[in-house]
Parts: C-alpha cells; structure tokens; sequence
C-alpha cells in the first residue's frame, strides 16, 4: 500500500499549488467581472482532469524521468565504459574522453524539445498569424537544434567545471547582435521560443541528467554544478531561431525566385517592414498584393 499513501501525499501537495490558481481566477470572475462561471461542470470536470494529470505526471517524474536520467550519466560517465575495460578504474579523464555523453545529451535535447506540446502550439500559431510565412516544421527544428546545442555546451561545462556567467554573458551578447540584424518578424517569436524549451517534457530530464553528471564526474557538486543546464536550454534556441530567421531571408534573396509570392522570406520582411500585426485576411491581402 505503499503506492497509495505516495499517491495520496502527491495529489495533496498539487491540490495546494493548483488552489490558489482557482480562487483567483474564481474570484475575478465573481467579485471584479461580477458574472456566473459558464460551463460551470466543464470546468469542475476540468478541474478534476487537471489534478488528477499532474499527480501521475509527478509521480512519473520521481519514479521514472529522474532516476533514468541519472543513471544514464552515471553510466555514460563511467571510466569502465569510457575506455572499454570493465572492472578497471581510470584516473584523470579529460573533457574530450566524453564524447558519447555529448552524443546523448544533444540526441535527447532535440528528442524531448521536439515533442513538447507547448512548442507545437506555438509553431502552430506563428504559423497561422504569419500567413504562412513561418514554417511549423521550420521552428520546432530551429528550437530542438539550440536546445541540443545548449545542453550539449551545458554538459562541457558542468565537466570541465568553468564558471555559468562566463556562458550565458558571452551568449546574450550574441543575442544582443543578433537582434540588430534578424527580420523583425522572427525577433519576438525568438525570444519566446527559448521560453517554451523550458516545460513538461525538456526540464526533467535535463534536470535528472545534469544533477546526474554533477554527482558522478570526480571534483564537482550537484548543488554547485548541477544547476545551470536549463538556461543552456533557454538561451540558445533564441540564437538558432534567429539565425533560421537570417539564414533563410538571405537564401530567399540568392534564389530569386521567378514571381514574388514564391519566396517565403520575402514576405517575413515585407511583413516585418509592415509591422505585421493586423488580422488574417490582412495579411492574405498583403501576400496577394505583393
């Protein structure tokens, strides 16, 4: 019965986090808007999905996302299967010796930012409110490629155990830049994207395998070191978005395509010059026109 009282212990603690979301959104709804909750069953039966969906997804987190992550860095981490000798402990690795760890953590980076469920929303509505100037497929790329970047830079770190300012300055200043010269289009939407790496799917394990390095490599803390790797995941699909965003405006203009309409990054820019925030049917009339 174990389970249960683990169960029982887990919808408690997201009844109290989730509860003071519901009284103020109730309460507005209530006493400042002063009108009745529409769908009042929907929303209680809503209420009831949502609790009962984040217990077992923190359940799963701590039975399975979080151990799995860590053991994966202990054992790719491990001298023995860093140079094939079973049952032999070798001293003094260096940063390149964990080449497979830099391998995995770029695979699954991509793999779990690909699936999250937030970037596809928001790939989904750029897509839409563009126009169809911003590729659905052509952002969730550029996020899960940032991202595999991030974590994979974030692992050297935590290895090689340089200070997290040194990074993460030096890769604003490239954000700072790039904002100078990307299609204003896709500047916004950059600086969001970072945001969505950050959510159900990406942080745990992110979290697991990073607490996971920081525990097993020889001179680091899991406190000190372990931390940090998420804002890795955050900070550089801001650079590759923009950088998707530049690289496939300046490939549009070396194409020079035979009529205007055919050129996706043409019309970022004419929608950017435009400011680009009028309705749809505006926008389609912008397309047509140009």
């Amino acid at each position: 019965m174990d389970w249960l009282h683990t169960f029982q212990a887990v919808i408690q603690d997201t009844l109290r986090d989730v509860l003071p979301i519901v009284l103020i959104i109730v309460g507005f709804q209530v006493f400042v808007l002063r009108r009745p909750i529409p769908n009042l069953a929907r929303v209680l039966r809503g209420f009831v999905y949502v609790m009962l969906g984040m217990t077992l997804f923190l359940l799963g987190l701590e039975r399975t996302l979080f151990p799995l992550g860590k053991l994966m860095a202990k054992q790719l981490t491990d001298p023995a299967f860093i140079y094939g000798v079973y049952g032999t402990v070798v001293a003094d690795l260096e940063w390149p010796d964990y080449k497979w760890l830099y391998l995995f953590a770029a695979a699954m980076a991509f793999a779990t930012t690909i699936a999250e469920p937030a970037l596809l929303a928001v790939a989904k509505k750029a897509h839409q409110l563009s126009g169809g100037a911003i590729s659905v497929r052509g952002l969730r790329t550029a996020v899960a490629v940032g991202a595999a970047i991030g974590v994979t830079l974030g692992c050297f770190r935590i290895i090689t155990g340089t200070p997290l300012h040194y990074y993460i300055i030096a890769g604003y200043v490239v954000v700072i830049a790039q904002t100078l010269f990307a299609p204003r289009l896709i500047i916004a939407l950059a600086y969001d994207s970072g945001g969505v790496t950050t959510s159900t799917v990406t942080v745990p394990l992110v979290a697991a395998l990073a607490l996971g390095l920081a525990a097993t490599v020889p001179g680091r803390s899991p406190i000190i070191d372990g931390f940090g790797l998420i804002a890795f995941a955050c900070l550089f699909p801001i650079m590759t978005v923009m950088g998707y965003g530049q690289l496939a405006e300046w490939w549009g203009r070396r194409r020079r395509p035979r009529h205007p309409g055919a050129d996706l990054w043409l019309q970022v820019r004419r929608l950017s010059t435009h400011k680009a925030v009028a309705t749809k049917d505006n926008q389609d009339k912008d397309t047509r026109g140009y």
